[in-house]
């Protein structure tokens, strides 16, 4: 509501006015009350005309009260016909529940990087609804780029672009991966600090539809063990479990040697230059140690005790010298019961050939309980396979229970040796004395051993990265063909799960992943003969939560379409 003064020849009048949108997008006005000429109004609120206009604003502002109050309990009737048909090829579904990862798309200013885009390529398409519809899609509803341009028809503002532009937008934004990387990541600090002290690294691969070799998809060791040729990401994340940066590269290349590059992209496009180094032994090597250690970073890498020499390993295997974690009293883990919940620890200097290093023992009863009970359903299944007389190995599965079959030669007088097997205490005596021990080895030499700890604990979050990458958001397995295509497709899954985590992030963490989710997938409203919208989902904790963290209310019993518009909006609007 506003104060609308006119004048004439004769008289001033006043009145109150309220602006509001046309069907076209357009802004017009009505007259709400004229309370009067200036000559009559200053009898009863003058003297002065300063006197009538301050009158005049708290009748303005009385108006707009009423307004609002009688707009909240404003009651709709909508008729329906019982003897009349639906209308063909009319769409009342429609998906709401994007406009929670478009908040965070916005905040992130996805549609600034998007400009910049637009602005060198100059294409006429909106880059920036491609992008998005992309990402929300593969969160809501993962499936093929053109499935996903039919799902986009679904959600309560349809795209403005066409099939083959997102075919073409594609060819874009794989050119331009690495560039939108970086600036994902600077504007990531607008949703807050990020925790980039400390990085997390690790690889995993995906397979493909092919059976032959092509470019960068060949034949290597697939994680789900398909005969099928992969490629192959690393990724880093940072100490939040937020994702950072990833690369791509040919799925027969050594893991290792995939660090370097997007560590150096990390180094220079994302000034990160002090932080601590953590991953798996895999990706631990010497040399990679070596290049942490330079500068201001550091490592954490865990380290294999069976392949540590014999002088360090039977240090490692003693049970002497340990001392918990939490006040560093001395203790012998031999004689601890095995319902112990506490965690212990021994270290002592591990020096190479360049490198001043710390190495630290770990060891867990909880922990070496779980692993004596999963070895002797291991050790059942290989008698079982013993009186069976299965005793084929499988050489891929390194817990395959057979490795616990021993075989022998025995020769009778005159006879060809016969083959005999039976199963071997000595494997199953060498496998247990490394129950429940855990390694670490570092360059922080002066830290605090909890500190360290908790920090190497931290990589299950990375590896839940890639779980949700592969099995929530079908990042795998993928059809595209060209090179550039396929990086823009990982670019998408990338960018998803940044978008997830942060959204995450937003409500405290406190759902599982497939809660939040089911939860945005059923979120979702019915047009009701054009007047607006109901709400098909379940009011919950979590919806309301979703409400609170992203600023914004779908839960009403009805939504008319102007609130619907307003509610867009907030979606899209930078904190």
């Amino acid at each position: 509501m506003n104060l609308h003064i006119t004048k004439s020849k004769n008289a001033e009048s006043f009145y109150i006015c309220r602006s509001y949108a046309k069907d076209n997008g357009s802004t017009t006005s009505t007259i709400v009350r004229k309370l009067g000429t200036l000559e009559n109004l200053l009898i009863e609120h003058g003297p002065t005309r300063d006197d009538v206009i301050a009158w005049a604003k708290n009748e303005v502002k009385a108006e707009t009260e009423k307004y609002k109050k009688e707009k909240e309990a404003k009651t709709l009737l909508i008729p329906f016909h019982t003897d009349r048909p639906l209308d063909y090829d009319k769409q009342v579904f429609f998906r709401g529940g994007y406009l929670f990862p478009q908040s965070v798309y916005y905040q992130l200013q996805m549609n600034k990087v998007c400009r910049k885009l637009k602005q060198k390529y100059k294409f006429k398409y909106d880059i920036n609804a491609i992008l998005s519809d992309l990402i929300y899609t593969r969160i809501l509803d993962p499936c093929s780029k053109r499935s996903s341009f039919r799902t986009a028809h679904e959600f309560l503002e349809k795209p403005s672009y066409e099939l083959h532009d997102v075919y073409r937008a594609l060819d874009v934004l794989g050119s331009e991966c690495d560039l939108i990387q970086a600036d994902v990541y600077k504007n990531s600090h607008f949703l807050g600090k990020r925790n980039d002290k400390i990085l997390y690294y690790d690889c995993s691969n995906y397979y493909f539809e092919i059976e032959q070799e092509d470019g960068i998809k060949n034949y290597g060791k697939s994680k789900e063990h398909r005969p099928n040729p992969i490629i192959q990401m690393g990724l880093f994340m940072d100490g939040d479990g937020i994702p950072l940066a990833f690369s791509l590269f040919s799925g027969n290349s050594n893991e290792q040697t995939s660090l370097k590059p997007l560590e150096q992209k990390i180094l220079e496009d994302f000034e990160c230059q002090k932080f601590i180094y953590c991953s798996d032994a895999g990706l631990g090597s010497e040399s990679i140690r070596e290049y942490n250690h330079m500068g201001e970073r550091a490592y954490i890498v865990t380290q294999s005790i069976k392949k540590l020499k014999k002088e360090e390993k039977e240090w490692a295997l003693s049970p002497q010298g340990f001392k918990r974690v939490s006040d560093d009293k001395p203790v012998d883990i031999s004689k601890l019961p095995e319902d112990d919940k506490g965690l212990y620890y021994k270290d002592e200097p591990y020096t190479t050939k360049k490198l001043q290093q710390r190495l630290i023992i770990t060891y867990s009863p909880k922990y070496a309980l779980y692993q004596k009970s999963i070895r002797n359903k291991q050790i059942e299944r290989a008698q079982a396979m013993l009186d069976s007389g299965n005793t084929k190995k499988n050489r891929r599965n390194p817990n395959d229970p057979a490795r616990f079959i021993g075989t022998t030669a025995v020769t009778k007088e005159g006879e060809t040796a016969d083959i005999q097997h039976y199963l071997d205490e000595h494997k199953i005596s060498e496998e247990s004395q490394y129950d429940g021990l855990y390694a670490v080895c570092t360059d922080l030499l002066a830290d605090e051993v909890s500190d360290i700890l908790k920090v190497s604990e931290g990589r299950w979050q990375i590896e839940e990265c890639f779980r949700i990458m592969k099995t929530d958001f079908s990042a795998r397995p993928v059809y595209l063909r060209d090179e550039n295509r396929i990086k823009a497709h990982f670019l998408i899954c990338f960018l998803a799960l940044i978008i997830y985590r942060f959204l995450e992030r937003k409500l405290n963490y406190k759902y599982t992943c497939e809660e939040l989710l089911d939860t945005l997938k059923a979120m979702n409203f019915a047009e009701i003969q054009e007047q607006g919208f109901i709400p098909l989902y379940k009011r919950e904790a979590i919806t309301d939560d979703l409400h609170e963290a992203c600023g914004f209310q779908t839960d009403y019993q009805f939504i008319t379409k102007s609130r619907m518009k307003t509610i867009q909006k907030k979606s899209r609007r930078k904190e």
